[in-house]
């Protein structure tokens, strides 16, 4: 049997060394293999990205804000940047859970 191989990595299998690919038959002697490349999936995807918090998806499926990081200078007003803050978070959570899913306070 001939195999002609398509790796990235690798100029030559190794011996012992595992690819993961594509094994394709040509005729009945002549095969092809073709490794393919693993993608790499974040681990915690970014669902929104304001100017002062992001919001991630956990891998249970749950949200969670991050907030980013804050410039404190003369120009930086707590007010402003409370406000900022409590906007962003709501326009996030309003674009991320149904209203049916959640009561407030329990009602």
């Amino acid at each position: 049997m001939d195999i002609k191989t398509f790796l990235h990595c690798d100029t030559r299998t190794k011996l012992g060394k595992e690819y993961q690919g594509v094994l394709t038959r040509i005729t009945s002697e002549h095969y092809t293999f073709v490794e393919t490349i693993p993608t790499r999936q974040k681990r915690h995807p970014r669902v929104f990205n304001g100017r002062y918090i992001t919001i991630t998806r956990q891998t249970d499926g749950s949200l969670r804000p991050n907030f980013k990081p804050m410039r404190i200078d003369k120009h930086f007003v707590i007010d402003r940047y409370a406000l900022g803050v409590v906007n962003e978070l709501q326009m996030a959570l309003e674009g991320l859970i149904e209203k049916e899913s959640w009561r407030p306070f329990g009602w």
